[in-house]
């Protein structure tokens, strides 16, 4: 049986004046998997993620998102797309429960938002300020935003920025509950033990271009190396040697 595909994209390219930020980018992700999209900060990262929500124009290339044409659909893809960025902006003196109750009013229906503060333990904090939220919470308070509508796709950058452990393996947990319910999820992360117990699939970019792909696995074993970690530092030239070595192999 065929995977449906939610996200396709063919030879991205994006230009900022003369500097190349992502140079003829493929990816491909499948419904009700966890795609990692991997690189250092300047990569290409955040552009591509814009391009593919049709936030930013692109010079070349093709973008298909749930069927769908970004920088046509926009409108369409909003009440199917969750999205968390790691920078997160809140309005001053709001409550917790009253961003909840603004977001959830931004869509068609009426969804209920109160299992999702129980499941990222923030029930208490309903009606704290937003802004007394300790960084770790405002970051789960960003993931509940991005899921309160109940998207088919989520991005999620930096996932567990600022929380401590237990705290990321509650969320780790809590995003394999969501992919076995059938959503799909796009995330970006630097914790090479997240990305391992969490991700499918992978991408790793550098300078704008697709240095290695496949399942953590497959990337480990195409890099000679013992971890995610190690390989991922040979992939974007931070070890000694480099991928260019195994461009004929990845």
């Amino acid at each position: 049986m065929s995977k449906q595909k939610l996200l396709e994209v063919n030879g991205l390219t994006k230009h900022y004046g003369q500097h190349l930020a992502v140079n003829k980018l493929d990816l491909e992700v499948n419904k009700g998997e966890i795609f990692g999209l991997l690189g250092p900060n300047g990569a290409g990262k955040s552009t591509t993620i814009e391009c593919i929500l049709g936030t930013k124009h692109f010079d070349s290339g093709m973008v298909r998102l749930l069927g769908q044409d970004p920088l046509v659909e926009r409108k369409s893809l909003f009440n199917r797309v969750g999205v968390q960025f790691q920078a997160s902006h809140f309005p001053d003196r709001i409550k917790v429960k009253e961003i909840c109750e603004l977001t959830a009013s931004l869509y068609k229906k009426d969804y209920e938002w109160e299992s999702l503060l129980n499941q990222f333990s923030l029930t208490d904090k309903k009606n704290v300020m937003v802004s007394e939220l300790s960084g770790g919470q405002r970051q789960k308070l960003s993931v509940v935003l991005a899921l309160i509508h109940q998207p088919e796709i989520v991005f999620l950058d930096e996932l567990t920025t600022g929380l401590d452990p237990k705290a990321r393996r509650e969320v780790w947990k809590y995003m394999k509950q969501l992919k076995s319910q059938g959503l799909t999820i796009f995330l970006t992360s630097h914790y090479m033990d997240e990305v391992t117990h969490l991700c499918d699939r992978i991408s790793i970019i550098c300078n704008g271009e697709e240095v290695a792909h496949g399942t953590p696995d497959d990337v480990i074993k195409a890099s000679g190396k013992e971890n995610l970690e190690e390989a991922y530092l040979y992939y974007v030239g931070e070890e000694e040697g480099s991928h260019e070595e195994l461009e004929g192999i990845i």
